[in-house]
């Protein structure tokens, strides 16, 4: 018979996804290994050791590290190019620096280009996952908030993609982001948000819970709360299956990209590009995320 693992689909940043899920709606695929095997038992021994009431960056981080390349990282594949080379033309031969630089996906591409990358992240699992990847040697990382920007020098690019600024949970830690981003920028430099645009119509009375996915043996739910007031959504990815019950717990405080645009005014930038997507597809009221460009204001 065969076995299914949960991974997520390789599609375009464009595909609407709401309610928001940091990583993507995992689906199942037919796969040569399963729930019991060492990826499964290895999420749940680190989800013991990790601050699983910690809805934050590290928290989640923690969480996820030891499945994230294997079941959560797939869903942005078909992305990860293009991302990768709409950033090395924005910096060139500069320093680039990556908030929530997690297990490294765009990072280790940018490096290979030649670009001298540092990546920022609160969950030190997640970083040692980047360390033993080859090439992890090159990249600089450093174990904290990103929101504090806690690196010396100035960049030429700085960077935060897949919707990792909504894991910062206050509006106050999102606006302190942007005003340490802009103190790290130099003068011609660019900071890229890679985002989803809210669409709060998606709930029924504030919640919404879906079957992702139902097989004979297998039963993925989502469900979700939202909180219009603190704009914040706490999701839970519930995987359901004869080997065991996996629960990917999510919690983001998302903004639309004027609100974005707010935050990068009182932090002394101010937009340059805004596209649908990494291969600078028109932004239109209708498009589900944003890939947004901000420069310094007296650049």
């Amino acid at each position: 018979m065969t076995r299914w693992i949960a991974t997520q689909r390789s599609e375009p940043v464009a595909t609407k996804s709401w309610p928001p899920r940091r990583h993507g709606p995992l689906q199942w695929q037919p796969a040569n290994v399963g729930w019991s095997d060492h990826a499964f038992d290895e999420h749940h021994h680190g989800r013991d050791r990790a601050r699983v009431s910690d809805p934050g960056p590290a928290g989640y981080g923690d969480r996820m590290a030891a499945i994230y390349d294997r079941y959560v990282d797939p869903t942005v594949g078909a992305t990860t190019q293009s991302a990768v080379d709409f950033l090395a033309r924005l910096v060139g031969s500069g320093r680039a620096l990556e908030l929530g630089v997690g297990t490294g996906r765009i990072a280790l591409p940018l490096a290979e280009r030649g670009v001298q990358v540092h990546g920022v992240d609160a969950s030190a699992a997640m970083l040692d996952r980047l360390r033993s990847k080859p090439g992890g040697e090159r990249i600089s990382v450093t174990v904290g908030d990103f929101a504090d920007v806690p690196v010396e020098g100035q960049f030429d690019l700085v960077y935060v993609v897949f919707n990792t600024l909504f894991a910062l949970l206050e509006q106050t830690d999102q606006v302190r982001c942007f005003a340490n981003v802009a103190s790290h920028l130099a003068q011609n430099g660019a900071f890229v948000v890679e985002a989803f645009v809210p669409d709060p119509t998606l709930y029924d009375r504030g919640q919404r819970v879906s079957a992702v996915r139902v097989e004979a043996d297998r039963v993925q739910l989502d469900a979700s709360r939202i909180d219009p007031v603190t704009q914040r959504v706490t999701s839970q990815h519930i995987l359901i299956g004869a080997d065991g019950i996996m629960l990917l717990p999510v919690e983001l405080r998302y903004a639309w990209p004027s609100e974005l645009d707010l935050m990068a005014r009182l932090a002394g930038l101010q937009l340059r590009e805004r596209y649908a997507g990494w291969l600078r597809e028109p932004f239109t009221a209708t498009s589900p995320n944003h890939v947004s460009v901000y420069a310094p204001a007296s650049a």
